[in-house]
C-alpha cells in the first residue's frame, strides 16, 4: 500500500515513516495542507494518514480537497485525544477510521490493514484470478498450488495488477506506485520492463497463464478474463 503521511511534527512523522516502511509500505511524507495537496495531484496513494492541527489550515480541509478533485484515496485520521468534533466531522466528510493521539504505531498499522481489506481487497485478505492465488498475509503467491518466489516489488506489482485488473496502467503509474515520488528524479521507467518480465516469467514457468500485455506505447494491462 502506497502511502501518505501528513504530519508536522516532524518526530511522529519520522516514526510513522519509518515503523511503515519495515512493513513493507511505500511512504511519503507532508507537512502542512498545501504541501500534501501538491503532492496528491501529481501522484496516486492508496491512504492518507491525516494530522487535523497543520501549520497553514486543518487538516479536514484536505477531506474537502480530495472529494473535490475525484481523489479516491482512504483516510486515517490522527485527532487530538479531545477532539470528538473533528472526529466525527471527518467521518461526516468521508474518513474511513482515525486513532485518537497518543497511539502505539502496531495499532496504527492494523487500523491501515484493516482499511486496505475493506476498500480494496473487498474485506478478504486472499485474492484469486484463476489459478493465481495472492495472500497478503502471508506476502505469498502460489500459481497452480505452486508457490512462487517473488521479490517484495514483484509481489507488489503483481497485486497492482489484479487489483486493477483490466485497466490499462502506464509506466510512469506502475513506477509512481510502487517506487512513490523517487521517480521524480528519473529519465526514464525503463526499469519497470524489467520488473513485468521477470514477474512474466516467473508466473509462465509455473504453469500460469501470460496474463500481462503491452499495450504499446502506453503501458501494460493485466487481462483478468483470460482463461
Amino acid at each position: 500500500m502506497k502511502l501518505l503521511i501528513v504530519e508536522d511534527n516532524q518526530e511522529l512523522s519520522r516514526n510513522i515513516y519509518q515503523y511503515l516502511l519495515r512493513e513493507g509500505y511505500i511512504c511519503e511524507v507532508s507537512y502542512s495542507v498545501q504541501e500534501a495537496e501538491d503532492k496528491l495531484l501529481c501522484f496516486p496513494y492508496d491512504c492518507i494518514v491525516l494530522d487535523v492541527m497543520l501549520p497553514d489550515g486543518n487538516g479536514l480541509d484536505l477531506l474537502k480537497f480530495l472529494r473535490s478533485e475525484g481523489i479516491d484515496s482512504s483516510v486515517l485520521i490522527i485527532s487530538a485525544k479531545n477532539a470528538l468534533d473533528d472526529k466525527i466531522l471527518g467521518l461526516d466528510l468521508g474518513a474511513d477510521d482515525y486513532v485518537t493521539k497518543p497511539f502505539h504505531l502496531p495499532e496504527l498499522h492494523a487500523r491501515l490493514k484493516a482499511i486496505y481489506r475493506r476498500k480494496i481487497l473487498r474485506g478478504d485478505p486472499i485474492i484469486t484470478c484463476n489459478e493465481i492465488s495472492i495472500n497478503t498475509n502471508t506476502l505469498e503467491v502460489s500459481v497452480q498450488d505452486q508457490l512462487l518466489d517473488l521479490t517484495k516489488k514483484e509481489f507488489d506489482l503483481l497485486l497492482y495488477f489484479i487489483t486493477n485488473k483490466n485497466r490499462v496502467l502506464t509506466r510512469q503509474t506502475i513506477a509512481e506506485h510502487l517506487w512513490g515520488d523517487y521517480t521524480d528524479s528519473l529519465a526514464n521507467f525503463d526499469f519497470v520492463y524489467q520488473h513485468v518480465k521477470n514477474l512474466r516469467k516467473k508466473i509462465t514457468t509455473a504453469g500460469g497463464n501470460d496474463y500481462i500485455g503491452t499495450v504499446y506505447g502506453l503501458g501494460y494491462k493485466f487481462n483478468g478474463n483470460l482463461a
